[in-house]
């Protein structure tokens, strides 16, 4: 068994725009130019699957562009001193590319698809999905992305380890995106606690805030963090 402190990283939007992804709820949002009611939720798929692949084959072009910054490369550096599990509200693979190991994706990987009738899910490889790519069993494959309304996933795994954190680390989220938002109150009450984000409206009890760029405080942040408990 590892001696290694437990690091949690919970990471949403802010850390991913930091590598030049468009967010969904600032105020050039991708929100601002999709109605939630057109592109993610599975109405919209059912009235217009041709629509929500388009949104989502766009979403995946940029991600395959985008490179991991700072901040995810700190994060995965941190596995040399640290138990680390990164909890992330994105749908990228940044956190992986960038060497981390154990990533809980709690809405979906938009790297890969799903079929739906269930929840086979199936490698892409840098491919877009098109109306008519079939799963083995006959159905037409969907992004492997959570919508409003379905359930999230690794919310048990997620729980559990923050749970057992020594240290908990929000990053770019401002936590108000539930069910995700509320694994926080799982960290245990000793636990240091701290928050990066450029905007700090909603704190959560006895978490220190670092206002300001997740690339420039993530690596500050974790060095200064005590390697043994």
């Amino acid at each position: 068994m590892s001696d290694k402190p437990n690091l949690v990283v919970l990471t949403g939007a802010g850390i991913s725009a930091e590598s030049g992804l468009s967010t969904f709820r600032d105020n050039n949002g991708l929100w601002n130019e999709y109605s939630v009611y057109e592109v993610a939720t599975p109405e919209a798929w059912q009235q217009n699957p041709e629509l929500v692949l388009e949104f989502y084959n766009q979403r995946r072009r940029e991600v395959r562009q985008a490179q991991p910054n700072a901040a995810h490369q700190a994060i995965s550096d941190a596995e040399a001193d640290f138990e680390v599990t990164v909890v992330t509200q994105n749908v990228d693979n940044l956190h992986e590319r960038a060497g981390s190991s154990q990533v809980l994706h709690v809405h979906g990987l938009i790297t890969l698809a799903r079929s739906s009738i269930n929840e086979q899910v199936f490698e892409l490889h840098d491919k877009d999905i098109q109306l008519g790519d079939h799963c083995p069993a006959g159905s037409q494959l969907r992004p492997h992305v959570v919508w409003f309304g379905e359930m999230v996933y690794h919310m048990d795994a997620a729980a559990q380890a923050i749970s057992k954190a020594d240290y908990l680390l929000v990053i770019g989220t401002s936590l108000s995106v539930f069910p995700a938002a509320g694994l926080v109150d799982e960290a245990p009450v000793e636990a240091h606690k701290a928050l990066i984000n450029k905007e700090a409206d909603n704190v959560p009890p006895g978490f220190e805030v670092f206002q300001g760029s997740a690339a420039q405080l993530t690596p500050q942040i974790l060095q200064a963090y005590p390697k043994q408990t």
